[in-house]
């Protein structure tokens, strides 16, 4: 592949000798060994932190490679089941420290994507950011109306910047599945295309405005939960105007302790509310790290028994996660085979959910899930390790090298963190306590009636067609059998007339016996007494074999072969 070939890398020609200057830098650019890249010679022979350890040298360059690169970072942190655990817990550790735009440069955003100058959208801005993250910076404002808000603005250029990155790495991307064997395992084409539109959606704001909104109807009668309230008219793709939360943040714990809250109870509520967006709307907050938590100041919510619970607010929404009927199907039948401690069925959904490779050893791997049960059995489900139990799952399925659908590992980052977040607030807290009775409702939900006749119904047009054409079908096999016109034909090419007798005879006797079991043992639907498809079945077969003879027959006397 002729580098200077490819318009993109043209394009952004200075940016991509960066970005390979500094993976040689780290002793990451082995693999482009083979790529004919003329000035990557005199850098090849570079290596700085010889000292670190390859997890580290790859966070490294990804910090000192901006913002795309550590989102790029971020996002492979969730996936363990590709890149390894040791490398994962690496990159969750990737923060960017981004430098906030010039007051003149947000206003001028501002201005530009609400289409009015700030003093007629805000009664009061402060021009000083209070927080700056990879994509946007957060300023405090005040509507006209008197309203507390927090105003996310976009990083000037961010999106142009991103896109030219997204660029470069999905051809080199494209290089190391091409160039290295090694490379090639975790999928480096297929990763790339998903970060791309996950993070595409991440720098449109207008679907966070959406997220909100739809967190906020489906917690709406829940008085205890908080999320902030967007304002659409002050908000665009780049811009986004919110509530102004006010609070303790669940990362701060010693000011919670202080505050003489229960912890406990906060722990638990907050998990709980994770455990009903996954559960019961399918529909849920994908980083539930604790600085996206917090404990208002606002009056206690009643409980009913006279005590109060803390307000909890939920920030940034951003990030969400789907499940479809499909995976929910899934992780309905995961639960319930948790619940049992049926290795084999868990087996079975991993092959059909993941992507196996070709000499896939499903044995081999229903033992190691077997083996992971046994070692959790002796464990009482308030001391149960759930983050454990799927760190180790994780581990097993890409020692079998299967690949996780995004949305599957998604889900499974999820649980780990929010056990995370809740251990922090309480280290005897149990996530798989919590979950268990959303296993048992999904055992009773999956047999009861009203699911059995939700399946009937959605097949409800196959029964129909079926029912169509079986009477027609039917009455035309019959009216051929009493004509003596029933025949079957079978053809195959390339087979002696000799060899399709011999099939036919093999069909024959096999339907004969089938039909004579059926009618022995009286299957339904039965007439005076007698099994219809065993009497059917017989018939058929007695007509087939009688149809065979008539053909050799015929054939002897012709002196030649069908």
């Amino acid at each position: 592949m002729d580098l200077v070939d490819v318009p993109q890398l043209v394009r952004n020609a200075d940016r991509f000798r960066e970005v390979v200057a500094v993976l040689a830098k780290h002793g990451l650019a082995d693999w482009l060994s083979s790529v004919p890249i003329p000035w990557l010679d005199r850098i090849r022979g570079r290596c700085d932190g010889n000292e670190w350890t390859t997890e580290q040298r790859i966070r490294i360059a990804m910090t000192e490679l901006g913002t795309t690169f550590i989102k790029l970072g971020q996002v492979l942190s969730t996936r363990p089941d590709l890149v390894g655990q040791t490398l994962a817990d690496e990159l969750a550790q990737l923060r960017a420290n981004t430098p906030a735009d010039e007051p003149s440069v947000v206003i001028a955003m501002i201005e530009s994507e609400l289409g009015a100058p700030v003093g007629d959208l805000y009664a009061d801005f402060e021009t000083v950011a209070m927080a700056s993250a990879s994509i946007g910076q957060v300023h405090r404002a005040t509507t006209h109306q008197g309203d507390p808000v927090v105003v996310k603005v976009q990083h000037a250029g961010i999106e142009r910047r991103i896109v030219n990155d997204l660029e470069i790495m999905t051809k080199l991307a494209e290089l190391a599945e091409q160039q290295s064997t090694r490379l090639r395992l975790y999928r480096p084409v297929q990763t790339m295309r998903e970060f791309q539109k996950t993070l595409m959606k991440e720098l449109d704001f207008d679907r966070e405005l959406r997220n909100m909104e739809r967190f906020r109807r489906n917690f709406s009668d829940r008085p205890g939960i908080r999320f902030a309230q967007p304002y659409p008219e002050l908000s665009s793709r780049r811009v986004l105007t919110m509530e102004r939360f006010v609070g303790i943040s669940v990362s701060e714990k010693a000011s919670l302790e202080a505050s003489g809250l229960d912890l406990d109870e906060i722990a638990h509520r907050g998990a709980n509310l994770f455990v009903e967006m996954i559960f019961r709307d399918g529909f849920y907050h994908a980083d539930p790290h604790p600085g996206n938590l917090m404990v208002l100041n606002e009056p206690l919510v009643s409980d009913g028994e006279g005590s109060g619970q803390a307000m909890i607010g939920v920030l940034d929404c951003g990030m969400v996660g789907r499940i479809d009927d499909n995976l929910r199907e899934d992780l309905e039948s995961g639960l319930i085979a948790a619940v049992g401690q049926d290795a084999t069925k868990i087996t079975e959904l991993v092959a059909r959910v993941g992507e196996v490779p070709a000499d896939f050893d499903e044995p081999d791997l229903n033992g190691a899930i077997q083996e992971l049960f046994d070692e959790y059995a002796h464990q009482s489900l308030d001391e149960f390790d759930l983050s454990g139990c799927l760190h180790e799952i994780v581990t097993i399925i890409r020692e079998h090298r299967i690949y996780l659908p995004a949305k599957v590992a998604m889900l499974l980052k999820v649980l780990v963190m929010l056990e995370g977040t809740a251990h922090q607030l309480n280290p005897q807290f149990s996530l798989a306590e919590l979950i268990q009775p959303y296993g048992q409702r999904a055992m009773l939900r999956r047999f009861s009636p009203k699911k059995l006749y939700g399946r009937l119904k959605s097949n409800v047009d196959d029964w129909e067609r079926l029912i169509g054409i079986l009477p027609k079908d039917a009455a035309d096999i019959l009216h051929n059998f009493k004509r003596g016109k029933f025949d079957v034909h079978l053809q195959h090419r390339r087979l002696e007339p000799i060899v399709n007798r011999l099939v036919m005879g093999i069909l024959t006797a096999a339907l004969f016996m089938g039909s004579a079991s059926l009618y022995s043992n009286q299957v339904p639907p039965t007439l005076l007494g007698f099994s219809v498809p065993g009497v059917v079945g017989c018939c058929v077969a007695v007509a087939m074999g009688y149809g065979i003879t008539r053909s050799i027959r015929r054939s002897r006397r012709g002196g030649e072969d069908d």
